[in-house]
Formats: structure tokens, sequence, C-alpha cells
């Protein structure tokens, strides 16, 4: 609804809504409606004569009339006219429009939403011009487009008109004079067509140093659209019909409504500027990946609602084409209780199904259905988000748009949105009814599920009109019914079970195999590239296939390729997802203990926050390459353990975890003797694990039950130490990897390499989830999960925030490489050590 607040213009009746879909506005003329009426009472009451691609509009001043609507294709003549008296020494009077059709429609009569009334038979209207000298022009366009109207192939209507727009768009251009400074520099100017739901609007775009101009070639609803380059936040590349054409600009971190949505005739138009606004950007703004959103979300940084309206928008989806609408799942089953119980899972629908197959009995029969079908095969014939969905959930507060959509006219009463339960059941039970939801539903303005209009939506069979929709017995009214959807999209049960409905929306079960295994198949129109427009040389059929894809509904860009990780809940916090844990693991922890934690918790947070402002507290010169400090300085246990340099080493829990250049990391038994005897340490050799190439680093995670290793190869392997065999691998990096490193939740790793990349995996699913480019070599690292603090080739240290891939602060250190870090438990202290044989010792300051 936020297109809806955003675009509608309360004083004016005409919109482009009143159109055909594909339909352009030309150009307007003050006009008299002289048919039938004396002239003198007429000029008094004027109107506005709007020229369309296939159809005449004549809005009158008096808002209590109908706007007329002349079909251009129903129309029998069309002429100049001169009335005159037969007296050669008058002069005759001006020229007037003569317009002569079978059909007209009454539009908004009385100045209310309603169907369109339909006048047929033979009819004669005259207008006359305010400007008498431009009738000829007019009826010469009108004379063309009645033409293009009348061809008997659709493909070759379009075309003909298409040609006439361009035309008119080639012999103007963007009116310098509306800049807003006289130093503005312009930087590209072209044609595109400005889109908001269900229509488009042709004109110019001309981009300068400072600001985004596009300005109709009809000049409304305004002149001319001005955005401010400075105070743009998100740009998005959009494919419009399945091509890649769109662009989309706002202005706002989280609104749901763009400020420009443009569609541009070629995608080299829309490239060029596209590139220009994100060079300018570039220091104003952080353009944000699936991946960099996901890690948010997994955090608990944002919202369900948050992580899903931007999947949404970067597979595509936006409000300004609903075609693509935002696309939100049902997440309740339960519209029938009393009292809504969010703490039973069986309040909750399916999420790792579609629609289509949370009823048993109705998949089996479209599966029968799919298995005889020839190739391409598809499981549902509507998809789960269409236009005409769309509109059926918000027809009370976009009346215009569903009219527009359905050629003047309401769906029949009985099958519009009356009730949230019935709905619900008729997706479950529909034998073609398979539709998710919109982001609406779980936003907080109720008003579509309001009447407020007062709005005619006619009768239904038990003889009682269409008013608000019927809300389930657990709402008491229509926003807290909102509120309690709301509440269950970011209940605990959804939050565990979400990337698995984004597994079927945008990620790997979408297409191929695993779309065909989960019964996620739809018709292969629907997906991208399911079919190439731009190939088919028949103009008729092309025009077909373009509509259908409009009309039908289209699935979401693919955004992953593997398995989502789940989110991290509080039940599950600081647990891998291995099998692994023992229930000594999990138990909790007592009330003084977790006041402890608390305490300890806040600390590092404080530090990890002020990370930006390390301050140097002391610098020491080493006199050797290397130092080492043990007990009475005397050597305790020499063990032949590889056959090659060991490259690093780890002790937890008496167990020795050893990484070596021979290809292999094993673990030995190694409890500490008492240094004050003469006993020997007990090595005992517990496993192995092998490589394809030297081992460079290792990390364990907090509850020692998940291994990470990384190689001179690049190769990022996760293990769970209870198994010789690797649970994930991952070529991450394109050459050595320097540090592997579990986040402290040891949900994720974080490995850096000679590439200059800093990487984060997922450690349930073994997917590379962000990649960052850095300016130089990273060699160390130190991180609380979101910000890292790296050690570079240069000796310089950089703090990042991984959750927006930018650099936080750089901080001068050694003259050589960083090779080294380490930080206390309270994370109040850091030490670094560098190739300079430096070893320094830094604070945050808070």
């Amino acid at each position: 609804m936020a297109f809806i607040r955003r675009k509608q213009r309360v004083k004016e009746r005409f919109s482009l809504l009143l159109l055909d879909l594909e339909e352009h506005y030309f150009e307007q003329h003050t006009a008299y409606n002289l048919t039938g009426r004396c002239p003198e009472a007429n000029r008094r009451r004027g109107g506005s004569l709007k020229i369309c691609s296939k159809s005449v509009i004549y809005e009158p001043e008096d808002a209590l009339e109908p706007i007329l609507k002349i079909p251009l294709k129903d129309c029998r003549g069309i002429e100049a006219v001169e009335e005159t008296d037969n007296n050669p020494f008058k002069e005759s009077k001006p020229a007037r429009l003569l317009i002569e059709t079978k059909q007209i429609y009454h539009i908004k009569e009385g100045n209310v939403v309603a169907p369109h009334k339909y006048e047929r038979g033979d009819k004669k209207i005259v207008f006359q011009l305010e400007v008498s000298s431009k009738t000829e022009d007019v009826v010469q366009i009108l004379l063309q487009l009645h033409r293009a109207s009348c061809l008997d192939h659709l493909g070759d209507q379009t075309a003909m008109i298409a040609a006439i727009l361009q035309s008119r768009l080639a012999r103007t251009c963007l009116d310098k004079n509306s800049f807003q400074h006289v130093f503005e520099q312009p930087h590209m100017e072209c044609v595109a067509e400005m889109v908001s739901p269900l229509v488009t609007n042709a004109g110019h775009v001309c981009i300068t140093d400072l600001n985004l101009y596009f300005q109709p070639l009809n000049g409304y609803p305004d002149s001319v659209v001005l955005i401010e380059l400075h105070r743009i936040k998100r740009i998005y590349k959009r494919r419009h019909g399945l091509r890649p054409l769109g662009l989309e600009v706002f202005c706002t971190e989280n609104d749901l409504c763009s400020d420009i949505y443009l569609k541009f005739y070629n995608t080299k138009d829309r490239d060029e500027l596209y590139y220009y606004i994100a060079t300018f950007l570039e220091n104003h703004m952080t353009e944000h990946t699936a991946e960099s959103y996901m890690l948010q979300w997994q955090r608990g940084l944002i919202s369900n609602y948050q992580y899903l309206l931007h999947l949404n928008n970067l597979a595509d989806r936006s409000v300004n084409d609903l075609s693509q609408y935002p696309v939100f799942p049902w997440v309740l089953s339960d519209y029938s209780s009393a009292h809504l119980d969010l703490l039973n899972a069986a309040s909750f629908r399916d999420l790792g199904k579609p629609i289509g197959a949370l009823n048993t009995e109705r998949l089996e029969r479209l599966l029968e259905r799919y298995k005889d079908m020839p190739d391409p095969k598809f499981v549902y014939g509507s998809h789960y988000s269409s236009p005409g969905y769309v509109l059926f959930y918000l027809v009370r507060v976009a009346p215009e748009h569903m009219l527009c959509l359905q050629n003047g006219r309401f769906d029949h009463a009985d099958r519009m949105f009356n009730s949230v339960g019935e709905t619900w059941k008729n997706c479950l039970e529909g034998g073609t009814d398979f539709k998710e939801l919109i982001p609406e539903f779980y936003g907080s303005d109720s008003s579509f599920l309001k009447n407020l209009l007062s709005l005619n939506l006619g009768r239904r069979q038990g003889g009682g009109r269409v008013g608000d929709v019927e809300l389930p017995a657990w709402a008491s009214d229509a926003d807290d019914f909102l509120q309690k959807l709301n509440a269950a999209l970011e209940s605990q049960y959804v939050s565990e079970h979400l990337h698995e409905w984004i597994d079927l929306i945008f990620g790997y079960k979408q297409r191929g195999s695993e779309a065909v295994t989960a019964h996620n198949v739809f018709h292969p129109l629907t997906y991208e590239g399911g079919v190439d427009c731009d190939s088919i040389e028949d103009p008729d059929q092309k025009i077909a296939m373009l509509t259908q894809i409009l009309e039908f509904g289209q699935t979401p860009r693919q955004l992953f390729t593997t398995p989502h990780p789940q989110r991290i809940t509080p039940r599950f916090h600081n647990l891998s997802a291995t099998s692994s844990l023992s229930s000594s693991e999990i138990s909790p922890v007592s009330p003084s203990m977790e006041s402890f934690e608390d305490l300890t918790e806040e600390s590092k947070k404080m530090a990890w926050s002020n990370m930006n402002k390390l301050t140097l507290k002391s610098c020491h010169k080493l006199h050797k390459e290397y130092f080492y400090s043990i007990a009475f300085g005397r050597r305790q246990e020499t063990l032949m353990g590889h056959d090659d340099a060991i490259s690093h080493m780890c002790w937890r829990n008496d167990k020795l975890y050893t990484a070596s250049w021979d290809s292999t990391v094993k673990i030995w038994k190694c409890v500490a003797a008492d240094v004050s005897s003469n006993k020997r340490t007990q090595f005992d050799f517990l496993a192995e694990y092998e490589h394809e190439a030297g081992v460079n680093t290792l990390d364990l995670s907090l509850a020692g039950t998940l291994l990470a290793t990384g190689t001179r190869e690049g190769i990022l392997t996760v293990w769970d130490v209870s198994s010789p065999l690797p649970l994930h691998q991952l070529a991450c990096h394109s050459g050595n990897i320097h540090q592997v490193a579990f986040s402290p939740d040891s949900r994720h790793i974080l490995s850096v390499g000679e590439d200059s990349c800093l990487a984060v995996t997922d450690v349930q699913t073994g997917m590379l989830i962000s990649s960052i480019q850095a300016e130089e070599e990273q060699r160390c690292f130190l991180w609380d999960g979101s910000t890292v603090l790296t050690g570079g080739l240069s000796g310089n240290l950089t703090v990042w925030n991984l959750l927006n891939s930018k650099v936080i602060q750089k901080i001068p250190a050694h003259t050589g490489a960083v090779t080294c870090m380490w930080m206390n438990e309270q994370c109040s202290t850091i030490i670094t050590g560098g190739e300079d044989r430096q070893v320094m010792l830094w604070k945050p300051q808070y």
C-alpha cells in the first residue's frame, strides 16, 4: 500500500489507470463537450481532452459528471467540421472535433469509484478545443492512432503505436530550464518510461553531476520529477517483463516504495545510468548483498520482516511492478481458534513445503497430472504471486487498480477477499489457488482490511454486501490481527524455520532437481531465462508472450544455490549444528553464573564497539628472531609427530591439535605433567585428518566439537572431530589461507588468505556467504562475528564491519607485516607481533 499512499493525487479524478494496460497518454487540450447542449452553457463548463494511444478521454470540470472514454477501435469516423448557418455573409465558426463511435465508457459518475458503465450504440460526440487552431493537428494524430488500432494483428498495432511514441520522443528533449542550478553538468540523456503499478509513462531521463531528472512526455503527473543524488540510499537493477531493462531508486533505507522506477528501451542505457549513480554514491551508500543481509539476519540484527523485504528487493520484487510484487509467506495455519497460541507448533504452517504441497490429497492429484504431462512439465498451473492476487488483497484501498486490471469491473462478490479463514482454506483445498501473502499482512496499516471508501463491491450469494474482511476469532480488530501476524512472523518457530521457505522462494529449491523433489515446479514462463522474448520473431506471438508473463506472475530471481542456513535463535545460541554435541554442552547455567556471563558479554560488546579507538600502550623490541617461556627453561618432551614442519598448534581440554605442511592435522591426548617432578608428559595419538595440500592453520569451535582447517591451496575444511570425514570443503581462496577462526557462537568461520580476501563461511551449510576484497593481503585477525580486526602486509591494523563489508578504521602499527594477534578473554587487551620484531600492546578506549 506504500505505492498507493505515495502516488495518489486526491484532487485529480483522471489517472493513468483509466488507460488500458500498456497504453500511452500523449497530450491534453482544454476543450468543451458540445454534444446535445448549447455552446453557451458548455463554455462555462469545460474540461480536458486527453489523447491516448488507444482511446480519447474527456474529463469534465464538473466532478459529478462522468469521465468519458472513447476506444479508438470503436470509432467509425474522426474529422474536423465547421458549423455554418448557410449565410455566405457570416463568418464560419471555429472548427470542431467530431467523433462517431459505437461505444462510450462512463467512468466515476457522481465522482464515485465504481465499475465502468458502457453506453453502446451509434453516437456522435462533438468537442471544441479552446485553441481552435490545434483542431486539425489533433484530428491527424487521432486518425493515425485509429489506423493503428484497426490493424488486424495485435503485433502490428503495438509496433505502429511504438513507432509513433518514439517519433514524438525524438522530436522533444528534456527542458534544461528545469535544472535546479545553472552550473549543473549533464552526464547523459536518454528516453525511458517511469513505471508505477499497472502503468508506464514515457519521457526523457537526464542525469547531471547533482541530480536525476525525469520529464514525462505528457507533463503528467508533474512537469518534471527531480531526485537529488546525495539523497539516494539504494539503487537496484530490475527485470521488467523478465528483461533487464529496469532501474529503481530509493532515497530511504527501509521504505517499501521507491522514489522512481524507470524502464529503459535498452540495457545499455540502464547500465550506464546505474554505474554513474553507483560511482557517485560510492562514499554515500552501502551496496548490500544477499549474503551480507543473511549475516545480519542470522545474528539477530534485522528482523524476519526486514530480511524478507531485503531479499525481495534483491530478487527484483518491487511494489511498482505488480507482476513482481514482494512475496511473504503464510506463517499461521490456525484461523479458527478463539485464542492464538504462538508457543504451539501446530498453530503454524509447514514452511518447508510450498502452498500447493500442504494438502497431501490435492498434491497427489496434481502429481498424477504432472506425471502424464509432456515437457516442459509443471506441478502448478498458477503462481503464488501475480497482479490479480496482489489486488485481490488490496482491492479495498486500490479499487482503481483492480478496475484497470479487469477492464472496468470488480471480481464476483463471492470470489473477493471476504474472509481470512476462507482464503486460507481455499489456498489449502482449491484446485488452482496457491497464493502466498504480501508484506501488508505484517505491516502496521490495516486499512486494506476495511472498506473505508464505502465501495460497492457487490452482494454475496447469501445476500450480504461485501464490506470489511472477516477476521479470525482470535483477533479483536484489524490492528490486533496485524500485530498478532507480525508477532507470529517474528516468533521462535518461524525464526527457526524461515530458512526452509527461503530455500523454496529465493534459494536452491526454486528450480532444477531440488524443485522437483520439493514439488515446487511452476509454469516455465514464470522463471527468469524460461523464454527469450527478444528471439521471438512473430510480433503477435511476442506480444501474447509478454502479456502472459506480466499477468501470470513471475518467480523471484534466484539468490542462493545452496541450502540457506538457519537463524541463530536464543534456544540454539552458542551451539554448533552437528550431532556431536553432548548433553553437558547444552545444560543450563546457574543464575549466578548467568549474571556473571552477562557482565562479561557486556564488557566484550563494549570493547568491540570501540575497536576503532585502539590505543598503543607499550612496544617491545625483540633481541632474537623468536622468543619463548617455559618453566625452569628446560625441555620436557620431544615427539616426532609429522613428516614436515608444524604450521599451527592448539591445546584444548588436554588435547593437542597440530597442523603440518605434510598435509595432515593430528590430535594427541596430552595431559600436562607436573613440571616440578621428573615425570614425562604422556602423549597418545588419537586421530588424523588428511588433506590434499599442506595445512597452514586450524581452529576449534568453542565446544571443541568442530575443527576448521585452511590449506596452501585455499581450501577450507570443516570437520566433526568424532569423524575422519570432512563435513564441508570449500575453495574460498585462490592461494594460501593464512588463518581461520570460528565466530564466538560457532555458526560462522572467517578466513583470510594471500588473495587479500576475507571470507565468511556458514558452518551449518558449508556455504560461502560473504567475501570481501581488501586493499592488501591480510595475515591474521581477531573477530566477534560482526567486527574484525585484521593485521595486514604493510603493518597496519584494520577494523572491518562485516555486515556492510566496509572498513571502519585503519590504524598504523608495525613497519613490517603483522604476523600474529592475541586478545584476552575480556577483549580488553590486544597484543600484536610483526616481522619488524616488535611486540605491541593495545587497549580499546571507551
